[in-house]
């Protein structure tokens, strides 16, 4: 199994929730077990600069390459892209 972790920043935080709505088309996409978004809860001690997480779950790599050739991938960028600052993307083997 794969894990995809992704993090972003808003460049401003007045889109935080325009973000979330445009990265919760990504759950819509059916090549992964399992997908969430969610705002960061911000409680960390040492750092509170990602603002939105991504958390997502794949059987293989070709189950994660479809998910990120999915048009809703794509539509999700077009929405996101504008309005976020930074992304940090992982990607491990469970």
């Amino acid at each position: 199994m794969i894990r995809h972790i992704v993090f972003f920043s808003a460049k401003d935080e007045t889109h935080i929730d325009q973000i979330i709505e445009g990265l919760s088309l990504l759950t819509t996409i059916p090549h992964a077990r399992r997908l969430e978004v969610a705002r960061n809860r911000k409680t960390d001690q040492l750092g509170n600069d990602i603002d939105i997480v991504v958390y997502g779950e794949f059987d293989s790599e070709a189950e994660l390459a479809a998910y990120k050739a999915h048009d809703l991938y794509e539509e999700s960028i077009k929405r996101v892209r504008p309005l976020r600052e930074l992304r940090f993307a992982a990607d491990y083997n469970v």
